[in-house]
């Protein structure tokens, strides 16, 4: 690379707070060494599409608050068939997985682009290097999800702010479950892996949390109730992964067939139909985990995960991904990072330890 580079940044993947914090960074870190920098417009579509769908940042793109913001300005893209392009007209263009590569290719050689930064999720990441790999462009990832289960970090943008958010609502439904004498069932997100569930039920003071990692039984749930109210307490909080399977080994789907979502509601009509009369509401978190200012630590983690990204530009160091390791922000090899499976709760770890030390249920 020269000393004056050109660099692209786009999000890819589900939102989540924290973003435009680490656009901003990219940025700003870029244009203080005088280098271009060109936000991606929705993911890849941008490249993809005819024209492309970019701009050229400059400091002023972000006087207005974006940084400060949920979401992502540059958009991003989680679902459909990349295939299938959105032409200017609102027609759809069907491309090859060929012809994608070319425009890809085309895109980054009309921007004259020196490295792509991707800040997303394991699959993003897998997906997004691919086309850099095929298109003979550097990549520099920065990993961000809610569910914190990204390889090789132990934190990601967009997980601390959502874990707060989950706190939130516990904090809110536990005085109108203690007014009702209520049992309030909080489903949350997390894929296939509980981190949100079981901090955020940490955090939130839950009495019950149920991950995918970690079996359950349906009795000893009810248990669990039984002894809470035997103790003089006429309220429960209680939280559930969305990934978690029923007793009998079952998921259960949102409308798309594709997400987890409504197993609060198999909890909350089962144990309603329970001898001891429990009085049950189901609260499904949703999209709202994904919103919202993000707070400090996304802030910090995504500005320094950005910094890190374009000091390893700048030492010509590429194809790798930014990561946090024992509290301290390195980097790895991309190839190595997606050779690594998402990163579930350890069921040994010091967050159940925790959970089991405050009397919480969280499995056999």
């Amino acid at each position: 690379m020269s000393d004056k580079k050109r660099i692209g940044v786009l999000t890819s993947g589900g939102d989540c707070s924290g973003l435009n914090t680490a656009i901003r960074a990219v940025a700003c870190s870029a244009l203080s060494r005088g280098w271009d920098v060109f936000g991606i417009y929705n993911a890849t579509d941008g490249l993809f599409a005819r024209p492309m769908h970019y701009k050229q940042f400059t400091y002023a793109d972000f006087d207005f608050p974006y940084a400060r913001l949920g979401g992502t300005m540059l958009g991003t893209n989680n679902s459909g068939n990349p295939n299938q392009q959105i032409t200017a007209d609102g027609s759809v263009e069907e491309l090859t997985d060929e012809q994608l590569v070319e425009r890809f290719r085309d895109g980054v050689k009309e921007l004259g682009l020196d490295a792509l930064v991707v800040i997303g999720g394991d699959g993003s990441m897998a997906i997004v290097s691919k086309f850099c790999q095929q298109a003979g462009i550097a990549m520099v990832g920065i990993p961000k999800t809610i569910d914190n289960d990204a390889p090789a970090t132990e934190s990601a943008i967009g997980f601390a702010t959502a874990r707060n958010i989950v706190m939130e609502a516990l904090d809110r439904l536990d005085t109108t479950a203690n007014s009702h004498q209520r049992i309030m069932i909080v489903e949350v997100m997390g894929r296939g892996a509980g981190h949100l569930a079981l901090e955020g039920a940490i955090a939130g003071m839950a009495d019950i949390c149920l991950i995918p990692e970690i079996p359950y039984t349906y009795e000893g749930v009810v248990k669990k109730l039984r002894e809470i109210r035997a103790s003089g307490r006429s309220h429960t909080l209680m939280v559930v992964a969305e990934g978690i399977k029923t007793p009998e080994g079952k998921h259960f789907y949102a409308a798309n067939g594709r997400t987890f979502a409504g197993v609060a509601n198999y909890f909350t009509e089962r144990l309603s139909q329970e001898p001891d009369k429990f009085n049950v509401r189901a609260n499904i978190l949703g999209h709202v985990q994904r919103g919202g200012t993000p707070m400090a630590q996304d802030r910090l983690l995504a500005s320094a995960f950005a910094v890190h990204a374009i000091e390893l530009l700048e030492k010509g160091q590429t194809n790798r991904m930014v990561v946090c390791q024992k509290g301290r922000i390195s980097d790895m090899d991309l190839k190595d990072v997606l050779k690594i499976a998402h990163t579930p709760v350890d069921p040994n770890g010091a967050m159940v330890q925790v959970a089991r030390g405050l009397g919480m249920y969280v499995g056999e």
